[in-house]
Protein backbone atom coordinates (compact mmCIF):
# COMPACT_ATOMS: atom_id res chain seq x y z
CA UNK A 1 0.00 0.00 0.00
CA UNK A 2 1.20 3.50 -1.00
CA UNK A 3 2.86 5.62 1.90
CA UNK A 4 1.42 8.89 2.93
CA UNK A 5 3.89 11.20 4.97
CA UNK A 6 2.14 12.88 7.97
CA UNK A 7 3.52 16.68 8.69
CA UNK A 8 4.00 18.25 12.05
CA UNK A 9 6.32 15.85 13.67
CA UNK A 10 9.55 17.52 14.79
CA UNK A 11 11.67 14.65 15.49
CA UNK A 12 11.26 11.95 12.91
CA UNK A 13 9.56 11.03 9.75
CA UNK A 14 5.77 9.50 10.20
CA UNK A 15 3.81 8.11 7.21
CA UNK A 16 0.54 6.51 7.17
CA UNK A 17 -0.48 3.53 5.63
CA UNK A 18 -4.05 2.42 5.06
CA UNK A 19 -5.27 2.25 8.87
CA UNK A 20 -2.04 2.56 10.04
CA UNK A 21 0.80 4.97 11.55
CA UNK A 22 4.83 3.41 10.96
CA UNK A 23 7.76 5.05 12.44
CA UNK A 24 11.01 5.00 13.64
CA UNK A 25 11.44 2.40 16.94
CA UNK A 26 14.18 3.04 19.75
CA UNK A 27 14.39 1.85 23.00
CA UNK A 28 12.02 3.59 24.22
CA UNK A 29 9.78 1.70 21.67
CA UNK A 30 8.45 -1.52 24.23
CA UNK A 31 7.39 1.58 27.14
CA UNK A 32 5.26 3.17 25.24
CA UNK A 33 3.49 0.66 23.60
CA UNK A 34 3.05 -0.94 27.46
CA UNK A 35 1.39 2.43 28.17
CA UNK A 36 -0.93 2.17 24.79
CA UNK A 37 -1.59 -1.18 25.79
CA UNK A 38 -2.62 -0.40 29.40
CA UNK A 39 -4.52 2.10 28.03
CA UNK A 40 -6.40 -0.30 25.26
CA UNK A 41 -7.32 -2.58 28.26
CA UNK A 42 -8.74 0.44 30.15
CA UNK A 43 -11.15 1.00 27.41
CA UNK A 44 -9.56 4.97 26.58
CA UNK A 45 -10.70 5.84 23.48
CA UNK A 46 -8.85 8.33 20.82
CA UNK A 47 -5.36 6.33 22.04
CA UNK A 48 -3.08 4.60 19.06
CA UNK A 49 -3.40 1.37 19.42
CA UNK A 50 0.14 -0.29 19.48
CA UNK A 51 0.41 -3.47 16.62
CA UNK A 52 3.98 -4.22 16.81
CA UNK A 53 6.87 -3.77 14.21
CA UNK A 54 6.56 -3.62 10.93
CA UNK A 55 9.41 -5.78 7.86
CA UNK A 56 11.25 -2.40 8.21
CA UNK A 57 11.66 -2.68 12.19
CA UNK A 58 8.66 0.39 12.18
CA UNK A 59 6.65 0.17 15.03
CA UNK A 60 2.92 -0.13 13.99
CA UNK A 61 0.22 1.84 15.87
CA UNK A 62 -3.24 2.37 14.91
CA UNK A 63 -3.96 5.84 12.63
CA UNK A 64 -6.55 8.14 14.88
CA UNK A 65 -8.57 9.93 12.55
CA UNK A 66 -9.42 13.44 13.47
CA UNK A 67 -8.11 17.41 12.83
CA UNK A 68 -5.31 18.67 14.82
CA UNK A 69 -6.86 20.83 17.39
CA UNK A 70 -4.19 23.42 17.11
CA UNK A 71 -5.25 24.36 13.28
CA UNK A 72 -8.84 24.99 13.97
CA UNK A 73 -10.32 27.80 14.71
CA UNK A 74 -10.59 30.23 17.80
CA UNK A 75 -13.95 29.17 18.53
CA UNK A 76 -12.85 25.18 18.67
CA UNK A 77 -9.39 25.87 20.06
CA UNK A 78 -10.50 28.37 23.22
CA UNK A 79 -13.21 25.95 23.55
CA UNK A 80 -14.13 25.84 27.01
CA UNK A 81 -15.27 22.24 26.56
CA UNK A 82 -12.44 21.40 24.79
CA UNK A 83 -10.54 22.14 27.57
CA UNK A 84 -12.56 20.13 29.86
CA UNK A 85 -12.64 17.26 27.48
CA UNK A 86 -8.69 17.46 27.02
CA UNK A 87 -8.42 17.44 31.47
CA UNK A 88 -10.75 13.96 30.99
CA UNK A 89 -8.55 12.75 28.58
CA UNK A 90 -5.38 12.70 30.18
CA UNK A 91 -6.96 11.87 33.88
CA UNK A 92 -7.98 8.72 31.71
CA UNK A 93 -4.97 8.60 29.88
CA UNK A 94 -3.04 8.32 33.39
CA UNK A 95 -4.99 6.41 35.53
CA UNK A 96 -4.86 3.75 32.90
CA UNK A 97 -0.83 3.70 32.88
CA UNK A 98 -0.33 3.83 36.92
CA UNK A 99 0.32 0.97 37.04
CA UNK A 100 3.45 0.70 35.00
CA UNK A 101 5.16 3.11 37.36
CA UNK A 102 8.49 1.56 39.02
CA UNK A 103 8.58 -1.55 36.36
CA UNK A 104 11.56 -1.90 34.41
CA UNK A 105 11.12 0.08 31.20
CA UNK A 106 13.29 2.67 29.20
CA UNK A 107 11.75 5.58 28.43
CA UNK A 108 12.89 8.34 25.99
CA UNK A 109 12.39 11.55 28.47
CA UNK A 110 13.65 11.53 32.03
CA UNK A 111 11.30 10.54 34.98
CA UNK A 112 10.35 12.88 37.38
CA UNK A 113 9.47 12.85 41.21
CA UNK A 114 7.35 12.06 42.80
CA UNK A 115 6.81 9.71 39.75
CA UNK A 116 2.53 8.83 40.24
CA UNK A 117 1.33 7.81 36.45
CA UNK A 118 3.20 7.96 33.38
CA UNK A 119 2.76 11.14 31.84
CA UNK A 120 2.66 11.87 28.13
CA UNK A 121 4.76 15.08 28.37
CA UNK A 122 3.61 16.68 25.34
CA UNK A 123 -0.38 16.90 26.06
CA UNK A 124 -1.04 19.83 24.03
CA UNK A 125 -3.04 21.49 20.97
CA UNK A 126 -0.32 19.83 18.44
CA UNK A 127 -1.29 16.64 19.71
CA UNK A 128 -4.94 16.66 20.07
CA UNK A 129 -7.23 15.45 17.67
CA UNK A 130 -11.08 17.10 16.50
CA UNK A 131 -13.64 14.99 14.93
CA UNK A 132 -17.11 16.20 14.57
CA UNK A 133 -16.90 19.14 17.32
CA UNK A 134 -15.59 17.16 20.52
CA UNK A 135 -12.27 16.18 20.99
CA UNK A 136 -11.54 12.52 19.27
CA UNK A 137 -7.85 11.60 20.78
CA UNK A 138 -4.25 12.70 21.71
CA UNK A 139 -1.45 11.22 19.80
CA UNK A 140 2.84 11.20 19.88
CA UNK A 141 3.51 9.17 23.24
CA UNK A 142 7.14 8.65 22.23
CA UNK A 143 8.32 11.07 25.28
CA UNK A 144 6.35 9.50 28.00
CA UNK A 145 7.71 9.18 30.83
CA UNK A 146 7.15 8.49 34.53
CA UNK A 147 6.10 11.98 37.06
CA UNK A 148 3.68 13.90 38.98
CA UNK A 149 0.32 14.35 37.41
CA UNK A 150 0.66 17.87 38.08
CA UNK A 151 3.93 18.22 35.80
CA UNK A 152 1.68 17.08 32.83
CA UNK A 153 -1.52 18.71 33.48
CA UNK A 154 0.27 22.21 33.92
CA UNK A 155 1.95 21.71 30.66
CA UNK A 156 -1.64 21.40 29.13
CA UNK A 157 -2.99 24.49 30.93
CA UNK A 158 0.48 26.54 29.76
CA UNK A 159 -1.14 25.35 26.69
CA UNK A 160 -4.57 25.74 26.30
CA UNK A 161 -5.54 27.64 29.38
CA UNK A 162 -3.41 29.50 28.11
CA UNK A 163 -0.40 30.65 29.93
CA UNK A 164 1.72 31.00 27.01
CA UNK A 165 2.07 34.04 24.62
CA UNK A 166 2.21 32.29 21.61
CA UNK A 167 -1.67 31.96 21.69
CA UNK A 168 -3.25 32.88 18.43
CA UNK A 169 -6.89 33.80 18.59
CA UNK A 170 -7.53 33.85 22.34
CA UNK A 171 -9.54 36.43 23.80
CA UNK A 172 -10.43 36.36 27.55
CA UNK A 173 -13.60 38.47 26.84
CA UNK A 174 -14.69 35.48 24.69
CA UNK A 175 -12.95 32.63 26.52
CA UNK A 176 -12.25 33.08 30.29
CA UNK A 177 -9.32 34.31 31.77
CA UNK A 178 -6.56 32.01 32.01
CA UNK A 179 -7.09 32.14 35.49
CA UNK A 180 -10.36 30.92 35.87
CA UNK A 181 -9.76 28.87 33.12
CA UNK A 182 -6.73 26.70 35.06
CA UNK A 183 -9.03 26.18 37.58
CA UNK A 184 -11.53 24.45 35.44
CA UNK A 185 -8.61 22.41 33.37
CA UNK A 186 -7.81 21.02 37.01
CA UNK A 187 -11.46 20.62 38.35
CA UNK A 188 -12.30 18.75 35.08
CA UNK A 189 -8.95 16.44 35.62
CA UNK A 190 -10.42 15.72 39.28
CA UNK A 191 -7.50 17.31 41.42
CA UNK A 192 -7.72 20.37 43.94
CA UNK A 193 -4.26 22.28 42.88
CA UNK A 194 -4.12 25.78 43.18
CA UNK A 195 -3.62 28.03 40.17
CA UNK A 196 0.00 29.06 42.45
CA UNK A 197 0.88 25.56 41.98
CA UNK A 198 -0.14 24.95 38.31
CA UNK A 199 1.92 28.36 37.41
CA UNK A 200 5.68 27.23 39.61
CA UNK A 201 4.73 23.40 37.64
CA UNK A 202 4.65 25.17 34.28
CA UNK A 203 7.72 27.10 34.60
CA UNK A 204 9.39 24.02 36.03
CA UNK A 205 8.44 22.31 32.59
CA UNK A 206 9.38 24.94 30.25
CA UNK A 207 12.68 25.51 31.82
CA UNK A 208 13.13 21.84 30.60
CA UNK A 209 11.81 22.71 27.38
CA UNK A 210 13.89 25.28 26.76
CA UNK A 211 17.36 23.45 27.15
CA UNK A 212 15.58 20.30 25.43
CA UNK A 213 14.81 23.09 22.32
CA UNK A 214 17.99 24.55 22.49
CA UNK A 215 20.44 21.55 22.30
CA UNK A 216 17.62 20.68 19.26
CA UNK A 217 18.28 24.12 17.31
CA UNK A 218 21.97 23.49 17.77
CA UNK A 219 22.00 19.79 16.21
CA UNK A 220 19.77 21.16 13.71
CA UNK A 221 20.30 24.26 12.59
CA UNK A 222 16.82 25.24 12.95
CA UNK A 223 16.11 29.06 13.71
CA UNK A 224 12.55 28.84 14.03
CA UNK A 225 13.55 26.15 17.31
CA UNK A 226 16.05 28.84 18.59
CA UNK A 227 12.96 31.22 18.86
CA UNK A 228 10.97 29.09 21.03
CA UNK A 229 13.60 28.12 23.24
CA UNK A 230 13.64 32.15 23.90
CA UNK A 231 9.72 32.13 24.09
CA UNK A 232 9.66 29.38 26.63
CA UNK A 233 12.33 30.73 28.81
CA UNK A 234 10.32 34.55 28.98
CA UNK A 235 7.00 32.65 29.69
CA UNK A 236 8.68 30.52 32.77
CA UNK A 237 10.14 34.13 34.29
CA UNK A 238 6.61 35.62 34.02
CA UNK A 239 4.72 32.82 35.08
CA UNK A 240 7.28 33.03 38.12
CA UNK A 241 6.81 36.69 38.26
Amino acid sequence: MDEVILTGGNMMPVVRIGDTVRRETGPWTPAVHALLDRCEAAGVEGVPRARGVDERGREVLSFVPGDVLADAAAEILWSRDVLVEAARLMRRIHDAGAGLVGAPLSWRAPAHAPAEVICHNDFAPYNLLMSGGTLAGAIDFDFASPGPRLWDVAYLAYRIAPLAEDAPGFDPERFGSPVARVGELVTAYGADWSATEVRAAAAARLDELAAFTEDRAADTGRADLAVHAVMYRRDAGLLRD
